[in-house]
């Protein structure tokens, strides 16, 4: 398993993760969750998050399987959902709208879909197709250590960037986002063509 370990891809994996799951950016809804009095578990959100993660990245195979949808065209409809991401952050319009039914923060915003949404989802299985899955789990361990220091010290991680410092990452990340959606993009539509 660790025979394929290679720093590069675990490196690319993360920085990949990292602008998708965009806990930077996320700072202001929870700081705007935690003013309007609802309670934020950091530790829960981080592990629930991470088992949702884990599961669909190891299961996910078998219901692209039981759909009979292979990986590459998930890669490239992947691609297209983070592509809209990364409008949504360079933008700041908001195309995936939150509209479920349960009113509890640390699962919903904050899990689903902030944390665990179709976005890491699709991701994860995007990354399958190019990386060892090994790397892609390291690079996840890693960021859900970040995501649970972030959401711990919300209020102090905004002071210390400040209104700007956040807004100017999020932009960062959303041009870095929308690259890696042209590249998952040619990627994979190039080897769906090849199987033509």
């Amino acid at each position: 398993m660790f025979s394929d370990f290679n720093f590069q891809q675990m490196i690319s994996a993360f920085i990949v993760l990292f602008a998708v799951i965009d806990i930077i950016g996320s700072i202001p809804v929870i700081i705007n969750l935690k003013e309007k009095g609802k309670e934020v578990n950091a530790m829960k959100a981080t592990l629930i998050s991470f088992a949702l993660l884990v599961g669909f990245f190891y299961a996910g195979d078998m219901l692209l399987k039981l759909f009979h949808v292979d990986i590459e065209s998930f890669a490239v409809a992947g691609a297209f959902v983070i592509f809209l991401l990364s409008l949504e952050m360079l933008l700041d319009v908001e195309i995936f709208k939150n509209q479920g039914p349960i009113k509890e923060a640390t699962l919903v915003p904050l899990v689903f879909p902030l944390l665990a949404g179709a976005g890491a989802f699709t991701t994860l299985l995007s990354l399958r197709a190019e990386y060892a899955s090994i790397n892609i789990v390291i690079a996840l361990i890693l960021n859900m250590i970040w995501v649970y220091v972030v959401v711990r010290l919300t209020g102090r991680v905004e002071r210390l960037l400040g209104k700007g410092g956040i807004y100017i990452i999020r932009k960062f990340f959303g041009i870095i986002l929308l690259a890696i959606a042209v590249k998952l993009f040619m990627t994979n539509i190039t080897l769906l063509l090849a199987t033509v």
